[in-house]
């Protein structure tokens, strides 16, 4: 359904893009996953015939997104991570003016959005701008989809919105993907990843690697250890500074230490810590996520 074959893009002497290839099968829900400044955002607009790469091909249900620009923008639904609606037009005149442009109406595809459309119907009179994150967000979806693409391309969808919304959306995606809809999503929450079929985890416009979440974190090739103290700030610095630790990241409450040794158990790194005086010290075995996998392969794509 989509095809990127080394696509590359730079912006002056910056690459944005460094041969980028990856396809993204017919009904997939498929995610680009990296902090800002990965290349998501270049790779989308390429996609979306915003902007033309520099070399490499890239197509969308079959058709090149150079020499068939016009006939891609008609079957795929595009939200960017910008809220990008008109501000001044209400809910429902944004709604009717986006199914104007496609040649279609609201009640022709009302099935597809409604139960989106449910949630934002109560303030079909409120002007686009003076909504909140969330409702923002429920219209942008609605606006993309109603057209009926058989392509949905989501630019960091939920950045900047509460954590019930960003659980609602995916939930709506999920729906949509049930229809048949292919859907290709970027994110730089970790924790989204594990809500896709697959993933292409990315840095500093790389792939470091493509496979669904759980294969991914299977994969992780090392042991990891999780501590934590009464000061944190320190802590960090000391597992650093030992010979005996290659890793040591914040991850909310604790620090995940990746050992040079993976024979190395938490009562070796216990009884270091206690060596440098930290107390109400915790240290465990712990599994890897997402995101110990992503620091794992940055760290090795660094070295």
């Amino acid at each position: 359904m989509i095809k990127v074959n080394n696509i590359s893009k730079s912006y002056n002497k910056t690459e944005a893009l460094k041969n980028i290839s990856f396809e993204v099968k017919k009904g997939e829900l498929f995610g680009l996953i990296g902090p800002d400044g990965a290349g998501k955002t270049t790779l989308m607009r390429i996609l979306m015939t915003l902007l033309i790469q520099d070399k490499g091909e890239a197509e969308m249900s079959g058709l090149d997104v150079v020499r068939d620009y016009k006939k891609i923008r008609r079957l795929v639904g595009y939200m960017p991570g910008r809220f990008s609606l008109y501000q001044d037009l209400t809910v429902e005149e944004n709604l009717e003016f986006f199914a104007t442009v496609f040649g279609t109406s609201i009640a022709e595809n009302y099935e597809l959005i409604k139960d989106i459309y449910v949630q934002i119907e109560p303030f079909k009179t409120r002007l686009a701008g003076k909504l909140s994150g969330g409702m923002k967000q429920k219209l942008a979806l609605s606006c993309a989809l109603i057209h009926k693409p058989k392509i949905l391309v989501l630019d960091e969808p939920t950045t900047g919105v509460d954590a019930v919304s960003r659980r609602e959306f995916w939930d709506m995606l999920k729906k949509l993907q049930q229809q048949g809809i292919t859907i290709l999503v970027s994110t730089p929450y970790m924790d989204e990843a594990s809500l896709c079929d697959r993933v292409a985890l990315m840095q500093k416009g790389e792939i470091l690697r493509i496979d669904s979440p759980a294969r991914i974190v299977e994969n992780h090739p090392r042991a990891l250890l999780a501590a934590r103290s009464e000061e944190m700030y320190r802590l960090i610095n000391d597992l650093r500074a030992w010979e005996k630790v290659e890793t040591a990241y914040a991850f909310g409450q604790f620090v995940h230490v990746t050992p040079v040794d993976d024979a190395m158990e938490a009562v070796e790194l216990e009884h270091y810590l206690m060596s440098k005086k930290h107390r109400k010290l915790q240290v465990f075995e712990t599994n890897p996520g997402i995101e110990d996998v992503f620091m794992a392969l940055m760290s090795a794509s660094n070295q």
